[in-house]
């Protein structure tokens, strides 16, 4: 899979994507919540492999105010869905609480990739609501990308069949 992860026999590498666009009155500001999400991820269970650096970018959508995004990559035993389900709980320990899609949000955390290949399944992906792995627009979301790039360049999409590499430069290039 081309990540740099410490994955056991029993684990599989994943890459999780850390976005946040709103300061948090214990971590501060936007940056500082991404750094404070990767040390809560590694505590629970999620250690992270390699870190990109934090970029600052646009926000999609009505969000406004600018993101600042990375992602890190990891190991897990778990399924996508038992994933999700952590992320979820570590963006609730931050305060998020749901609302607006695409709206502003103190901590955003999104599977992109499972080294397990495709969930639920390469006939199903497209088609199936819910968590999905890898994640269905990563692909054309420079704020993933660009900061994959540089933790794991060569990771081949199972679906689409690029890498990230190829990716990022079809998105840039338009």
């Amino acid at each position: 899979m081309g990540l740099a992860t410490a994955a056991t026999s029993a684990e599989t590498a994943i890459v999780i994507a850390l976005g946040s666009n709103r300061p948090h009155g214990r971590h501060g500001r936007p940056a500082e919540v991404v750094r404070a999400a990767v040390k809560a991820l590694g505590a629970a269970g999620f250690p992270a492999g390699a870190v990109s650096p934090i970029l600052n970018t646009r926000a999609v959508g009505p969000g406004g105010r600018d993101y600042a995004n990375a992602v890190m990559t990891s190991s897990s035993a778990l399924t996508p869905p038992q994933i999700v389900a952590v992320l979820k709980a570590v963006e609730r320990s931050f305060g998020r609480r749901r609302g607006q899609r695409w709206g502003a949000r103190v901590l955003d955390l999104d599977l992109i990739a499972w080294g397990g290949g495709v969930w639920p399944g390469r006939l199903l992906w497209r088609q199936s609501r819910g968590v999905a792995a890898p994640h269905r627009s990563m692909h054309l979301r420079a704020f993933v990308l660009a900061p994959m790039l540089t933790v794991a360049p060569e990771w081949r999409h199972p679906v689409i069949g690029l890498t990230v590499r190829q990716m990022h430069a079809r998105l840039r290039n338009g």
